[in-house]
């Protein structure tokens, strides 16, 4: 029963489905002590997270780390070989996802306070993508990544819904391609990937 539950927890995110519910615990600011040692920290984000954290109405904080990144490959078929490849070059994957009620998040600030965070910490901001109308009525993407030479040593994608927002971090030492073939995976969303392999140029 446990390898079937298993199992399907991995299937899950693999394939992008919904992470499992967990326990509705705030996001933990631990990590920002140690800023100075490694800009990849994947238990810490934003305190403005942590604030939002407070006003949504399910909460669900989910981390994998590389024994189970590599129990999710195992169960993708050799069809997907190069995302295969991808997934043994990360270290780790942690997810935060908020759910608000139907009024959304009440104070876009905050959301901009999430952006600018790592904007202080020297991260690389890549790419965004939004609708018309703006963030609040449709759907905005943002990623920063921390680089080494033309490698991603580490990445933040923040994925906001009219009623949602989820917040992943990558640690690895992966190139912008291996990222793309992430996408829709371990909670990333289908971003676009232009300005991401136009960084790798540059």
């Amino acid at each position: 029963m446990k390898r079937i539950f298993f199992a399907a927890i991995l299937s899950a995110a693999i394939c992008g489905g919904n992470l499992p519910a967990q326990a509705p615990t705030a996001p933990s600011d631990a990590g920002a002590a140690n800023i100075d040692d490694s800009p990849v920290v994947l238990d810490w984000v934003p305190p403005a997270l942590t604030q939002l954290s407070t006003q949504a109405a399910v909460k669900s904080n989910f981390t994998f780390d590389r024994n189970l990144l590599a129990a999710a490959a195992s169960l993708m078929s050799d069809a997907d070989a190069q995302t295969k490849q991808a997934i043994a070059k990360i270290d780790g994957v942690s997810v935060h996802t908020l759910r608000f009620g139907d009024s959304g998040v009440s104070d876009e600030s905050e959301v901009d306070s999430v952006r600018q965070a790592y904007h202080l910490r020297g991260w690389k901001h890549v790419v965004t993508t939004t609708t018309a109308g703006g963030p609040v009525h449709n759907r905005t993407t943002d990623v920063w990544l921390v680089l080494d030479g033309a490698n991603v040593r580490g990445a933040v994608v923040l994925a906001e819904t009219p009623k949602s927002l989820t917040l992943v971090t990558l640690k690895g030492n992966l190139s912008p391609v291996d990222l793309l073939h992430l996408r829709g995976r371990f909670g990333l969303p289908n971003f676009d990937g232009d300005k991401l392999l136009d960084s790798k140029a540059q």
